[in-house]
């Protein structure tokens, strides 16, 4: 990749913010602010390393199903050492023989021009998803119109809430969109609000609400929302690992819903947004050259490390340790760190000081594009910026080849 600066477009921020860019600023500790959007820069990259990164990521997430296949076998693993309330292994594993639908996830990746590392996969809440298929979609309108974008993410979301509801998978056709009213910057709200438009885009009746709103009708052995509605369909951006200690997580727990909710993510997905899924895939293929080594609990013989809380996001509770530093990188975070797991310490490519990690997203299984974040330090946080990309010289496929791309 390359990274280039670039004038920003006049009226920015009001363009994004009318996309649905609920925060294209970022406060800092000492009340100022920077762009979380920052269209001051690109990133260039080739259609050749575009196909090599469509190729890792769908051959990855195909390792982390295996994965997560072993890991609700609690041969390696119980619920407590997982973070997990107890029983949610035995669902993990009815989940996965049931084949519970999944619409995305997304990968974080570290690319110095060798082979992409996998840093982690978040496959329960994953955000940044309106940024990069709609926001960055919008720049390369204004400032590279006639070049292409390594980007089929909403397509393939309408697709797939398309295809569901031909194959009669809502009943009622209507699915309810959960977020949590605790989350304060907007962010999960607007990542819901635009999922819930893709699946209305694709003739869906949808119902947005808290998920401090979820209610339990005894009577009727099923969740509904404030207004009485059962609930039959419901995408949450929750973690499951949060929902089943919530007071209504027993009911899912205990099994006594006569008609239980088809959830997306399903709960298998706590597999895929565990930081436990590591050194699972290190055991399972060791020494692939898209994995780095991870162990739960310790080091082992790693000399440089990353340790990672089970349940950790946007870099809390992050501890670095390299050779060269006389004091470990410590980042602060709410996170519970009695258990960490240790990843090998695999430094992100900097571009004049900008570190940026690649987040590659899957859509129904298949590799849909990428998004790039900036930070100052070695840690991918909260203070991280969404930087656009580009396909250098490469045109703009025509609507049949995009078409034919979306059905193959």
């Amino acid at each position: 990749m390359w990274r280039h600066s670039i004038k920003p477009r006049p009226g920015w921020r009001d363009k994004v913010v009318e996309q649905g860019l609920v925060f294209p600023m970022t406060d800092l500790p000492d009340g100022s602010e920077r762009p979380y959007w920052n269209e001051s820069a690109w990133y260039e990259v080739t259609m050749d390393e575009v196909l090599h990164l469509e190729r890792v990521t769908e051959e990855l997430y195909e390792m982390c199903k295996h994965a997560a296949a072993v890991m609700a076998t609690g041969d390696r693993f119980n619920d407590a050492q997982l973070g997990l309330a107890s029983g949610t292994l035995a669902l993990v594993q009815e989940s996965l023989k049931r084949e519970d639908r999944s619409v995305y996830a997304r990968f974080d990746l570290a690319w110095n021009g060798v082979e992409p590392k996998m840093l982690e996969i978040n496959g329960d809440t994953p955000t940044g998803l309106l940024e990069s298929a709609v926001i960055q979609w919008n720049w390369l309108e204004d400032v590279f119109p006639d070049a292409d974008q390594w980007n089929s993410v909403h397509d393939r979301l309408v697709k797939w809430w398309s295809e569901q509801r031909a194959a009669g998978a809502f009943p009622g056709n209507e699915a309810h969109f959960f977020n949590s009213g605790a989350e304060t910057t907007g962010e999960e709200a607007m990542t819901v609000a635009y999922l819930r438009d893709t699946a209305a885009m694709a003739g869906l009746a949808t119902y947005g609400h808290e998920i401090e709103d979820l209610g339990w009708e005894s009577s009727q052995r099923a969740f509904v929302d404030w207004g009485g509605r059962q609930i039959r369909t419901a995408f949450k951006l929750y973690p499951w690992e949060d929902m089943l200690d919530d007071e209504f997580g027993r009911y899912i727990l205990a099994g006594v819903e006569r008609e239980p909710v088809q959830w997306i993510e399903p709960i298998w997905k706590t597999m895929l947004s565990t930081k436990a899924i590591l050194p699972v895939l290190w055991e399972l293929y060791p020494d692939h050259p898209n994995l780095l080594p991870a162990y739960f609990g310790s080091p082992g013989d790693l000399l440089e490390w990353v340790a990672k809380p089970l349940h950790g996001r946007e870099g809390g509770n992050i501890r670095i340790h390299t050779i060269s530093s006389v004091d470990d990188h410590v980042q602060d975070g709410p996170y519970d760190t009695d258990t960490m797991v240790y990843q090998e310490w695999y430094p992100l490519p900097s571009y004049e000081g900008n570190r940026a990690v690649i987040g590659s997203w899957v859509v129904d299984g298949v590799a849909a594009g990428m998004m790039v974040r900036e930070s100052d330090g070695p840690i991918t946080d909260y203070y991280a910026r969404f930087v656009p990309h580009a396909i250098g010289s490469e045109p703009r496929p025509n609507p049949d080849t995009i078409q034919t791309w979306l059905n193959e």
